[in-house]
């Protein structure tokens, strides 16, 4: 019988007096991250016994809103990859693409 091996990964939020996020770290020691700092992340998880996505989504308050539109359009665009290698939906993940396009040219990111 193999050890299994366990992987952890560390969030750390640091709130002002109103909660409100001010410093974003993460840790992930398998993956060489040790208290590297972020402006934002969303983090979703599936519940399986109530059939629902749970989530966390957080940004720091001097989060930049054009770096924002940025990440929500790598977040999109990493999504869509995701859902292909799940589901090997090659349809839905092209449908999906032509939206991250959209997004970027809605919002100007595309030079």
């Amino acid at each position: 019988m193999s050890n299994p091996h366990t992987s952890k990964i560390e969030l750390t939020v640091e709130l002002d007096d109103n909660k409100v996020p001010e410093t974003l770290h993460w840790t992930a020691q398998d993956g060489g991250i040790t208290n590297e700092e972020a402006k934002a992340m969303m983090l979703s998880v599936w519940d399986a016994k109530s059939q629902e996505t749970l989530r966390i989504d957080l940004w720091t308050k001097d989060m930049p809103v054009d770096e924002m539109k940025v990440f929500f359009h790598q977040t999109l665009v990493a999504m869509s990859d995701t859902f292909n290698r799940a589901t090997q939906d090659e349809k839905m993940t092209a449908t999906m693409k032509d939206f991250c396009d959209y997004f970027a040219d809605k919002l100007e990111l595309k030079k």
